[in-house]
């Protein structure tokens, strides 16, 4: 399904980031024009009812599990792939804590390329900052950069790059190219046998607390050691309202420093966690309310740049096991525009327009996706998503296309469908259903 999509379509009457409704015409992958009462131009066209719904520009995920190689009993590239296109989204970026580790040009050049067999949207891979994430020795970077997969983002997710030398060496050795390290904030020694949000809800279930200053050390000294080598850093899945106010004081000494948040952040807290259901149990933890309302509110006002997945599955006897022993991580690409929806939209926090830009704009900037991320107008790729945000209805675990079952939003009520997605004008989901 790679490559350019050379059909004609016209999407008519959607409502463009929410706006007053008009046509699309696409040609050759592109966007050929924009408008009221366009014609397809002859037969053999696809034509696309669109009216009520929103259209966007195809989300972008800068933090997505896909498991392969390795741990393919959970995630394939296609089986996540294909949950990315239901969920809206047209670009990925693929983590590197596989097995193998990411952390050379021949791993990511393979799941880039399983990427682009599977068609259903693009596949950045991420590269390890350290060889097999062990914190180290840098790993590959340079030939992760100079590969066919061309990695920009590294990353030793799940694991915090908690040697300063270690960091510092790769903040400045990414500057060579123009990438990005994104750090996992956890400092290690301050989360020994952490099992949930330090607290009174960690202190009242008795399960081992994991502090928000665990995180906010290491956003503090990251930003401190970016700013010394002037590079570029990424900060992954925020989760504190003191991480806010650091990254806030970053932004206002114009360091260049990004953050992302995760739909599961923005709206679960840790009373979650008083069931005992290791579906909640995450990494960084689900925080308290007030941290929630935080982040809203700093998602709202641009010092968290993006929103991202952090889509972690997991097979069912990782999670179905008791709390102490269970994986940490939920999926989320499916569920993650009907979540910000009722985070952010239906709160008043962001219009569509933001949605669009914290979704899709800014996180194809930082990956430094030049095809994507791309305003809906003339000359651009048609990566777009058609979006239904009326219905609501409860979230089926077994009605999901990845090969996980683990969302924390079972039973829940969401609102909002993705009715279509487009990479490059070829419908990769067509009235909800996966083409």
């Amino acid at each position: 399904m790679t490559g350019t999509a050379h059909t004609t379509v016209l999407i008519k009457g959607a409502r463009i980031l929410g706006g007053d409704p008009a046509d699309i015409l696409v040609r050759g992958g592109e966007i050929a024009e924009i408008g009221p009462g366009l014609d397809a131009g002859g037969p053999g066209a696809l034509v696309v009812d669109a009216g009520d719904l929103i259209a966007l520009p195809g989300l972008v995920d800068l933090h997505t599990h896909l498991r392969e190689p390795g741990r393919e009993d959970a995630e394939t590239v296609e089986s996540g792939t294909r949950a990315a296109a239901m969920g809206g989204y047209t670009a990925v970026h693929a983590m590197a804590n596989t097995d193998p580790v990411a952390d050379t040009a021949g791993v990511v050049e393979q799941v880039w390329r399983l990427g682009r067999e599977a068609g259903y949207c693009d596949v950045q891979p991420v590269g390890a900052v350290t060889r097999g994430i062990r914190g180290e020795q840098l790993a590959e970077l340079g030939a992760m950069a100079d590969s066919a997969a061309q990695v920009r983002v590294f990353s030793d997710d799940g694991h915090c790059v908690s040697d300063a030398v270690i960091m510092r060496r790769a903040l400045e050795y990414v500057k060579a190219f123009d990438g990005v390290v994104a750090q996992h904030a956890q400092e290690p020694r301050l989360t020994e046998g952490a099992q949930m949000n330090e607290g009174e809800m960690s202190a009242r279930l008795g399960l081992g607390g994991w502090p928000a200053v665990a995180e906010e050390a290491i956003i503090a000294r990251d930003v401190l050691l970016a700013q010394h080598v002037g590079s570029r850093l990424h900060v992954c899945h925020v989760s504190t309202a003191g991480s806010v106010e650091i990254l806030r004081w970053a932004k206002s000494k114009g360091q260049r420093v990004t953050a992302e948040v995760t739909p599961h952040h923005l709206l679960l807290d840790d009373a979650r966690a008083g069931s005992y259901d290791p579906i909640y149990k995450v990494n960084p933890p689900l925080r308290t309310e007030a941290d929630v309302m935080a982040l809203r509110e700093a998602l709202a006002d641009g010092t968290i740049d993006c929103v991202a997945t952090d889509h972690a599955p997991h097979p069912v006897e990782a999670k179905e096991t008791e709390w102490a022993v269970a994986a940490m991580g939920m999926i989320g690409l499916e569920t993650a525009l009907p979540v910000v929806q009722e985070a952010m939209v239906d709160t008043g926090l962001l219009d569509w327009a933001g949605v669009a830009d914290r979704m899709s704009f800014r996180p194809a900037r930082i990956g430094r996706l030049s095809g994507q991320g791309r305003p809906l107008e003339a000359g651009s790729p048609a990566n777009i998503t058609l979006y239904d945000p009326a219905p609501r209805r409860a979230v089926d675990p077994f009605a999901m296309t990845s090969k996980s079952r683990n969302t924390p939003y079972a039973g829940m009520e969401l609102p909002g469908r993705v009715v279509a997605t487009f990479l490059r004008g070829k419908p990769t989901v067509l009235e909800g259903k996966l083409q």
